[in-house]
């Protein structure tokens, strides 16, 4: 009870300092559900739509969605075009080296493998990922064959064409898929790579960083967050 009520004290004060910013612009891709897609309104929906408005209304911030592509994401970040990134993105060394992330709104999500067939050996494939992404990353590190693609949907045209054995990429995003797409199969293989989810923030911006650290701890201190991950199944719970 006293660690909430200090988190909400931390929360009113973070949020003054943060209140000089008008308007915070989140930023995100709008093409990787269930944690963000575009819905049938043509608005920003999902696991993180939801858990941004939640943490702008308790740090009282006045926010604005953005979408932009995922491969100039975090340029479009840093040159100003947007406050925030909200949009899937596991926290690592590399990307740290570029901008600063809040803690982790959830834990890592596993990655896993979506083919044409069950027989698939992933180690002499050619494996499909979306270009900038940790998976890209592990399949280059692993020296397979590596085709990367600009959207989350074209890995999975990818398959389909045969342009690729098959793809990785979070299995919250493949389980969706696979609904759509039954004639796939996801293996049994599975990856734990990357560290958890979190905002990216320009490194200039500490305050801002501090606030949603402060309204993201709120949510886990007092259960909101687990519950929202838990309704939209992106990953395991803390």
């Amino acid at each position: 009870m006293k660690k909430l009520a200090l988190t909400t004290a931390t929360l009113a004060l973070l949020a003054g300092a943060a209140s000089a910013q008008d308007v915070v612009r989140m930023g995100t891709e709008g093409a990787y559900p269930p944690w963000n897609f575009i819905n049938d309104a043509g608005e920003i929906d999902g696991f993180e739509r939801e858990l941004g408005d939640e943490l702008c209304a308790r740090a009282e911030l006045n926010c604005e969605w953005v979408t932009n592509e995922w491969d100039s994401i975090i340029p479009n970040l840093v040159s100003g075009n947007y406050d925030t990134i909200i949009a899937g993105m596991s926290i690592t060394d590399e990307r740290d080296e570029v901008i600063d992330f809040t803690q982790a709104y959830t834990p890592p999500d596993p990655s896993a493998y979506l083919a044409m067939s069950a027989d698939i050996d992933v180690d002499g494939a050619v494996v499909a990922a979306q270009t900038g992404t940790i998976q890209a990353a592990f399949v280059a590190d692993q020296g397979w064959t590596l085709v990367e693609f600009a959207t989350p949907e074209e890995t999975i045209s990818a398959v389909r064409n045969g342009e690729a054995d098959a793809v990785l990429a979070d299995k919250s995003f493949l389980d969706g898929a696979l609904e759509s797409n039954p004639d796939l199969v996801m293996l049994e293989r599975m990856e734990q790579i990357g560290g958890g989810v979190g905002m990216g923030v320009r490194e200039s911006d500490a305050e801002l960083r501090e606030t949603f650290d402060a309204a993201i701890q709120s949510m886990k201190d007092d259960g909101t967050l687990n519950a929202m991950i838990e309704k939209w199944e992106v990953a395991s719970t803390f």
